[in-house]
């Protein structure tokens, strides 16, 4: 196909798209409307799979010391656990340290549950708190530094602690929340695909009379789908940067409002760190979705 054939091709698909009024505009907004659709539930496992990740990661492992651990062997057993290649992160957390953390955890309405524990009378032990690289390894990791105390003829850990059984609980939720996301998100996409597809199809059924003309009069295959091929393009890309644009309005509009309200506690994604993401996911599949209904439906009016 030479060039100037290929243009006169896009020139009759935007012609078409024009050309065919409200049957263009019903396509378009099936697009839209499908589109809008799967753009919210993939920003709603977006931001789940965020609030999910958040959770994961704040799951920490705290190392509490036995009352004799000394400065030097302390430093050793942080040294130990820094090594491992699990971890990210050791902080050494001393009891005076801690009993303050405690009683601003606690809020004035325990200051007088705790009142008499001071520096002299703190019943609190020193503990290392650590962080690990991929939270469902903290199980794994746990157990290693419980192991550490075996080579040790002071046996300096006093218990470690992470939640048993409440985090296991967490990762498996999260993972499943994370795995209903994606199915929702895929069946949802199947979806839209069969809904503009079909409608793309009743657009090209009214014209299989100017189908058959142009078949009669001795036009190839090739240079009637062509221009069918373009318009549904061009439909896809309306409709989905339309979707974009609606998307991006509404979903501004409720970051700001959310993150203007601290009550809710709520940090959605910034549009910012996913608009590529979401507008090319959108963008492709909406042309996609209209070159595929129209070259499947014309498909059947070319054999005259």
């Amino acid at each position: 196909m030479s060039f100037k054939t290929f243009l006169r091709h896009v020139r009759e698909g935007f012609k078409n798209v024009f050309r065919n009024g409200w049957m263009s505009v019903a396509s378009i907004t099936s697009i839209v409307v499908s589109l809008f659709v799967l753009g919210v539930f993939i920003l709603l496992v977006l931001n789940v799979n965020s609030i999910a990740d958040k959770a994961d990661s704040q799951v920490q492992i705290n190392v509490h010391l036995t009352l004799n651990t000394d400065e030097k062997l302390r430093e050793t057993l942080q040294n130990e656990i820094g090594s491992m290649p699990e971890v990210s992160k050791v902080e050494f957390v001393s009891k005076e340290q801690g009993l303050k953390e405690f009683r601003e955890d606690m809020g004035p309405d325990a200051a007088e549950l705790l009142e008499g524990f001071d520096e002299d009378n703190n019943p609190l032990p020193d503990k290392l708190l650590v962080e690990v690289i991929e939270p469902t390894t903290v199980p794994f990791v746990a157990d290693k530094i419980e192991a550490l105390n075996k080579t040790h003829e002071e046996h300096p850990i006093y218990k470690v602690n992470y939640g048993k059984g409440s985090v296991e609980t967490l990762f498996k939720i999260t993972r499943a929340v994370r795995n209903i996301g994606f199915i929702f998100v895929a069946g949802l996409a199947l979806m839209s695909m069969f809904l503009i597809s079909n409608t793309i199809r009743v657009t090209i059924l009214a014209r299989r009379k100017e189908i058959g003309i142009m078949k009669l009069v001795g036009a190839t295959n090739y240079f009637i789908r062509w221009p069918f091929f373009i318009e549904g393009a061009l439909i896809g890309l309306i409709g989905s940067l339309v979707t974009s644009g609606v998307l991006y309005i509404g979903y501004s509009s409720l970051t700001n409002s959310v993150q203007g309200d601290p009550m809710l506690g709520l940090q959605l994604i910034p549009f910012e760190n996913i608009w590529v993401l979401l507008c090319g996911l959108l963008v492709g599949l909406g042309v996609l979705i209209g070159v595929w209904g129209s070259t499947v439906s014309i498909r059947k009016f070319l054999r005259v």
